[in-house]
């Protein structure tokens, strides 16, 4: 009996996508299926984004409720455009680290997401 091999990485966008200020959205598939994976009833869903040059990806979900951080497509950073801020209750985190700063899950932080580039396209470790 022969298993078939598994591959955890997802590509999620071409690096040349990434510009400063402007984040990608993507939904995480199974490794097994390749069908988007789902909490309850909504797909489970990601981002990548420029960090100054590092581009870094987190799961779209606050650690508080597990809701979607953007209160609408691409928007995710507070007014002052210095943290990554929760829609639903304004928890406000570091962008380099995912660490909650302020809000109702001060002191948790986002699940960061291990992301590589291959060929020129940004690929993301799907997550157990």
């Amino acid at each position: 009996m022969t298993s078939k091999q598994i591959n955890p990485w997802q590509s999620v966008c071409d690096k040349a996508e990434l510009q400063p200020g402007q984040f990608v959205e993507f939904a995480l598939a199974h490794a097994e299926t390749g069908t988007a994976k789902s909490t309850d009833t909504l797909p489970l869903t990601g981002f990548v984004f420029l960090d100054g040059a590092t581009p870094r990806a987190y799961l779209n979900q606050c650690p508080h409720m597990g809701v979607e951080l953007n209160w609408k497509p691409g928007c995710f950073m507070d007014v002052d455009n210095l943290f990554l801020q929760c829609s639903t209750h304004g928890a406000l985190f570091k962008p380099r680290d995912g660490e909650c700063i302020a809000g109702p899950c001060q002191g948790d932080a986002l699940t960061e997401l291990d992301l590589r580039e291959t060929e020129g396209i940004l690929e993301i470790r799907l997550p157990e």
